[in-house]
């Protein structure tokens, strides 16, 4: 039985590959092995596919990072957090779906801006809400200085949006050395007022 994650996936594909104006119903209803009107028993219309399968990236995204953060808990602050950086540049190279959230996200389809820009703020509150809680384990264990851990989260989300933006159109060598300097200076400032924090980010 074709289940509508099935049309999921081969329509992530196709958005992926073709975009929102380029992708086919009838080529995603072709691959899955269906007639195309078969796709509207799962789905509304080619609007609710991709909003459904960007919705659908958006989570698989949120959960990666939060299970990312959920192994290295015991991990320092400081690798946690420029662990997470760093894995995006090598996950734009082999994921396919971030990618496509990326550029739906700078790039979203006309008639649909408003719905895709709800999708990414809503993605961005909850990834950002994520990190306020390891901003605030890092004051108390005094890795950091006596920051605000909503304007910390909040910076921390300033580089990774600028970094997205690399990913987009800058490449690997640009993305390393936007990187290492706004991350030199972001530790920097979250630990200018902790015990040693100079001297720890020195040595990094």
């Amino acid at each position: 039985m074709v289940t509508a994650n099935r049309i999921h996936q081969v329509a992530l594909a196709h958005f992926a590959e073709y975009g929102y104006d380029g992708a086919s119903m009838a080529k995603i209803a072709e691959e899955v092995g269906i007639k195309k009107p078969s796709i509207y028993a799962h789905y509304k219309s080619k609007e609710d596919l991709f909003l459904h399968v960007l919705q659908g990236v958006f989570q698989e995204e949120l959960d990666y990072v939060g299970a990312l953060l959920r192994r290295n808990e015991q991990t320092a602050l400081h690798d946690q957090l420029k662990q997470v950086l760093t894995l995006y540049k090598e996950s734009y190279a082999k994921k396919p779906e971030l990618k496509f959230m990326l550029r739906m996200s700078f790039f979203p389809p006309a008639p649909l801006h408003e719905q895709v820009m709800g999708q990414l703020y809503a993605f961005l509150d909850r990834l950002e809400s994520g990190l306020v809680p390891l901003m605030a384990q890092g004051i108390r264990t005094r890795e950091i200085g006596a920051v605000h851990p909503e304007q910390a989260a909040t910076a921390f989300m300033c580089i990774l949006d600028g970094l997205f933006v690399e990913l987009l159109y800058g490449g690997p060598e640009r993305f390393e050395r936007k990187l290492e300097a706004s991350w030199a200076l972001f530790w920097r400032g979250l630990t200018c007022e902790s015990n040693g924090g100079i001297q720890r980010e020195q040595q990094q």
